[in-house]
């Protein structure tokens, strides 16, 4: 049995590893980029590690733990060091509770989910997505990105742009919502347009590496959000957060930003100089663009995503996975990635 998995971030990564512990499969990950891992880049700068996506999950979530795990990196996990948020007010930082800030930037987690605090891996979040391609080496196809798909009796022909196919006993598609649904209309799946109102809000993430000398103050607690926006909606204190982001004598800042017309370095800089004291210039610094970032539901999302699922039954073995209908956290892709895997091994049994 052979099954075409589309798309190689962290969900598309997890279902194909899923599938191949199953036994009996032949899996293929197609992947439009270059590289695997999709919003997940960790890169090393001169002894730095920079996180371009997410740098972390909830710790009170079991589903990183148990993939790093049957990767055989269950002891890179590190834990959060520094604790505790504060909100810039425009003339103060004054602490909150962890839970408000993660409401304030929009993350959906409950209150005491945050307040567990959060994990990572040792050399940042792309650990387990070099691990996941590395496991699947022999299946993984990057810069191959999807044109199509025809369903051919109970298979599906999945055609690549640039004129190659593939055929196949199952699909998952783990792409964004607005990609998956381009798809599934043009398969016939009523509501496959809809998963393209899926807003994915676009934003840019810097981060600035500074000698520790060139803060006037000592940082307190993990980070801080801004009540009133200028350019920088938040700040993470990235090497108080998890241990091991900078070289010693060093701090690592990353900002939160809106996109903007100016420098997104050069705004950042100057307003965080300005809440932080911070003297000088910054040694690098490092911009991440993402024209369509973390989702946002609509109302009724689920119920829409779960009768989208419905009709899907009715095809060929086909799933859907990730980001865009099953939550924007790292976990809650794992475990859809998974969940999609399961699906489509048991359909293709039948």
């Amino acid at each position: 049995m052979r099954v075409v998995v589309v798309g190689a971030g962290i969900a598309g990564l997890t279902a194909a590893w899923e599938l191949q512990r199953s036994g009996g499969v032949d899996v293929t990950v197609l992947e439009a980029e270059r590289r695997p891992g999709g919003v997940i880049v960790t890169e090393q700068v001169e002894g730095f590690i920079v996180e371009g996506g997410p740098d972390g999950f909830l710790a009170a979530e079991p589903e990183l733990p148990a993939l790093a795990t049957e990767l055989g990196i269950g002891d890179h996990i590190v834990s959060q060091r520094e604790r505790g948020t504060a909100l810039w007010t425009g003339k103060a930082l004054e602490p909150i509770e962890e839970g408000r800030a993660a409401q304030l930037l929009g993350i959906d987690a409950s209150s005491a989910d945050v307040k567990a605090g959060f994990h990572s891996f040792a050399n940042g979040m792309g650990e387990p997505v070099a691990a996941l391609a590395q496991r699947l080496a022999g299946a993984l196809r990057v810069a191959q990105g999807v044109a199509g798909l025809v369903s051919e009796g109970r298979r599906w022909h999945v055609a690549i742009t640039g004129g190659s196919a593939h055929d196949a006993d199952g699909v998952v598609l783990a792409l964004p919502a607005y990609s998956s649904g381009r798809l599934l209309e043009a398969v016939g799946v009523a509501g496959g347009r809809a998963l393209g109102e899926v807003v994915y809000l676009p934003s840019i993430t810097v981060s600035l590496a500074y000698r520790a000398a060139q803060l006037q103050r000592p940082l307190e607690g993990a980070g801080f959000v801004v009540a009133s926006p200028v350019h920088v909606r938040a700040c993470t204190y990235a090497s108080q957060k998890f241990p091991g982001r900078s070289p010693v004598g060093h701090v690592l800042l990353r900002a939160y930003l809106a996109p903007m017309d100016r420098d997104p370095a050069q705004a950042a800089h100057a307003e965080l100089a300005a809440i932080l004291g911070i003297r000088g210039e910054p040694l690098w610094s490092r911009v991440f663009y993402w024209n369509r970032g973390l989702p946002r539901y609509r109302p009724r999302h689920a119920e829409h995503v779960a009768a989208v699922r419905h009709r899907l039954s009715r095809l060929p073995p086909l799933a859907i996975a990730g980001a865009g209908y099953d939550g924007a956290g790292v976990s809650a892709c794992v475990r859809s990635g998974r969940e999609a895997a399961r699906l489509i091994a048991r359909a293709m049994a039948r």
